[in-house]
């Protein structure tokens, strides 16, 4: 059983340099889990992640703000062959859902593994130079996790190396002006940078990692049982397409258009997640709209990973082609809003529907006791998980815009990285702002 003298659970506290730091952010080597994250606004101090009080809590509330891998949502059982660059393996995914279902990598995916953190970020081996250079500067409170996945683990072929980048960055930028009026300010930034690379020659896997994170925007205000849920949050998500799933929610290969569906958040009236929730809540897969400019890449050669090469700085940018929000989720009640940005093709929308608070905990600074059996009810986090297609590797059809196969070959590096902004207008009514 793990102690508070277990080093993977012990947290790892990254903050905003300051007295009273508006971002601050604990991570577990633990299946690289996000255990708190803490935001100063207003004289208030919001956690705005769910999860247990105890860091060992994460043993049995599974997936709960951790990296998910090496294959994130579900793929079918079985055996199939992929091929990249001619280059052909045999992926065999591992039922743990159902017979049939295997979700999040399988039966020990990467949540259940202890992540390295790096004592020197410079001994990465997957950022470049000016990337550690502008880690340095840029993110003054950073870490970067590394592990090694076997060849065969969990049925996924090949050696796999991993290193993730997890770090704050200060406010930049003047207030925005919201759509009624209000001035809003930037508290800073979370940045998760996902890099990988095959260590052996002539393999090709499937990769689709994310993070597990389940955002409440109000549970800190303690404002009583409405205060937990999160339909009263607006949502805004630029998609034009979810993913039709069967009853094992599995991909069937469709796209299907939001437009005229509950998941046409801008056709909202209120944008409220609340607003036409349906009977079982969400968990779907939304495949973004074509950006006016592609994103930098998630799989590219390891030759170009040259030493002068810098995708942590695009990722950073506010202007460049890695800027554009493309989800949001905001609390008029807390006035923070989250703007999301990420060289992925979609996110999954998750509302915590089988969340079974009697085999839950629930953080004490959510109103919770600590303990088990006090947990969070159903539809009181958002979880957003930037990744690929699920099953994209089986279902070209839904690759999207930019064809993402989720597949990596020998040779290749796996690029994938999401920036959350964090925001907060001052008054009754903050609003999300990316539709």
């Amino acid at each position: 059983m793990a102690s508070s003298s277990d080093p993977a659970f012990t947290p790892i506290l990254l903050t905003l340099p300051s007295l009273t730091p508006s971002l601050a952010l604990e991570v577990l080597p633990a299946g690289l889990t996000l255990h708190r994250l803490f935001v100063q606004a207003a004289g208030k101090t919001h956690d705005i992640l769910i999860g247990p009080e105890d860091p060992a809590g994460h043993l049995t509330q599974k997936y709960t703000n951790t990296i998910i891998g090496r294959y994130a949502n579900r793929l079918p059982v079985g055996s199939f062959t992929v091929e990249r660059h001619g280059i052909r393996s045999v992926v065999s995914p591992k039922p743990n859902e159902a017979p049939t279902v295997s979700l999040h990598g399988g039966p020990k995916g990467f949540d259940a593994y202890p992540w390295e953190p790096l004592p020197d970020p410079a001994a990465a081996e997957l950022f470049t130079p000016a990337e550690i250079a502008t880690v340095q500067t840029r993110l003054p409170t950073s870490v970067i996790f590394r592990r090694i996945s076997e060849d065969g683990e969990e049925g996924y072929p090949g050696r796999l190396l991993i290193e993730v980048l997890v770090g704050l960055a200060q406010p930049e930028g003047a207030p925005n002006q919201t759509a009624d009026g209000k001035k809003e300010w930037n508290l800073g930034s979370v940045l998760l940078v996902y890099r990988a690379k095959l260590l052996d020659e002539k393999k090709v896997t499937p990769i689709n990692l994310t993070q597990h994170w389940g955002f409440n925007l109000e549970a800190s205000l303690q404002d009583g049982p409405d205060s937990l849920s999160i339909r009263d949050h607006t949502i805004s998500i630029k998609a034009d397409h979810t993913i039709e799933l069967n009853q094992e929610g599995l991909s069937t290969g469709t796209l299907l258009p939001v437009t005229g569906t509950h998941h046409a958040h801008a056709e909202k009236a209120t944008g409220r997640i609340g607003e036409r929730f349906p009977e079982r809540g969400y968990d779907e897969f939304y495949l973004f709209a074509p950006r006016a400019v592609p994103p930098p890449p998630t799989i590219l050669p390891a030759s170009e990973l040259k030493p002068e090469l810098d995708l942590v700085g695009a990722a950073l940018s506010r202007d460049g082609p890695a800027s554009e929000e493309v989800a949001s989720l905001a609390s008029g009640r807390s006035g923070l809003r989250l703007g999301f940005s990420t060289n992925q093709p979609g996110v999954q929308f998750y509302s915590n529907n089988l969340s079974v608070p009697e085999k839950s905990a629930r953080k004490k600074i959510h109103g919770g006791s600590g303990a088990v059996g006090d947990g969070y009810p159903p539809g009181t986090a958002a979880f957003l998980e930037f990744h690929a297609p699920l099953a994209a590797c089986i279902h070209p059809e839904t690759r999207g815009p930019a064809g993402e196969d989720t597949l990596l070959a020998s040779g290749e590096v796996y690029n994938n990285f999401v920036r959350v902004d964090v925001w907060y207008a001052d008054g009754p009514a903050a609003t999300a702002g990316a539709d």
